[in-house]
């Protein structure tokens, strides 16, 4: 099978749940952040944060008001300024980057942070980064990736924001495993907790130790992940979530969602527009979702303590 099917293939399978580690001695993730192993702990992530004025509004509305406890941020994007600005002055909100090696718009584009002679592989004819994860593979270098995700990540913190985790923008540090090795890389290098793709994925791809040769390094990850590609005329979004809040696993489970308002800003970037609106509207206005989060007993928390955890150790 050729990379460009292996990616597609990753993308359309990409599984619901994420599949936890086998059973260990010793104490879960719940218990070492100081939880009961039995609670069920959340972190509601808005990712492509930075990526528009829409999507900046969206999340630090939902961090203040709603359900969102971390957001991610996409630094090579033109809003970028913006959401640096807010998380500098909001040191308490839990940002991290959304590490960004693709610009999949048709008419909104944005290129490396790093001098594009320093990576050429990572950019398209017209100077912007490859629209989609096999063209990265096929034209870039694992070097150039991790010359332009350090580039993204000191940028952050020289604008001032306390980055809290990393993960990456349409998985493009996790289908490939010269491509896993910088995502490991950048998270010694700045011993930050990771977003890691389920176990199933990482099998699928010949690497199904991926997630205990991280843990071996002392890196922290959640327990689970949850992603689906939403298909709002059949569930809905909020149908969607509702059911997925209705059956979390006790542990860490992190779930990622897309907020933005829907202004005529967004209507020009994506056709996904409706469904990032729809996002917004349930993790920070519904009602029903709330009393479900409460019902549950669902303890909600960001990357903030994953961090503190695995620096803790690493000392």
């Amino acid at each position: 099978m050729n990379l460009l099917a292996r990616a597609t293939l990753a993308a359309l399978t990409f599984s619901l749940f994420a599949i936890p580690l086998a059973k260990a001695v010793g104490p879960t993730l719940a218990q070492r952040l100081g939880y009961k192993a039995t609670d069920k702990l959340l972190i509601i992530n808005g990712d492509d944060t930075g990526m528009c004025h829409a999507a900046n509004v969206a999340a630090i509305d939902s961090l203040e008001r709603g359900l969102m406890t971390s957001a991610t941020i996409m630094v090579p994007c033109p809003w970028f300024t913006e959401i640096a600005r807010y998380a500098k002055s909001h040191p308490e909100k839990d940002f991290g980057i959304h590490l960004c090696h693709t610009s999949e718009w048709q008419v909104y584009r944005w290129g490396p942070v790093a001098s594009r002679d320093k990576v050429p592989g990572l950019v398209d004819s017209q100077g912007y980064l490859w629209r989609s994860v096999p063209e990265l593979y096929i034209h870039g270098k694992p070097a150039e990736a991790l010359i332009e995700a350090r580039a993204q990540v000191r940028k952050a913190l020289d604008a001032g924001i306390d980055v809290t985790h990393l993960d990456t923008h349409m998985g493009a540090l996790n289908y490939d495993p010269r491509y896993v090795q910088v995502y490991l890389q950048l998270a010694l290098e700045f011993n930050l907790p990771l977003r890691m793709p389920s176990q199933s994925t990482a099998a699928r791809f010949g690497f199904s130790e991926l997630r205990k040769q991280f843990a071996a390094k002392g890196i922290v990850f959640p327990d689970y992940l949850i992603f689906d590609n939403l298909d709002e005329e059949k569930k809905g979004v909020k149908q969607f979530w509702m059911k997925t809040l209705s059956n979390l696993k006790p542990g860490v489970t992190e779930l990622f969602i897309h907020a933005a308002m829907p202004t005529d800003e967004l209507r020009h970037v994506t056709n996904s527009w409706k469904t990032r609106a729809e996002e917004y509207e349930t993790f920070t206005n519904d009602a029903d979702v709330r009393r479900l989060v409460e019902k549950q007993g669902i303890i909600r928390i960001g990357y903030r303590p994953l961090r503190k955890l695995q620096r803790s150790k690493s000392k």
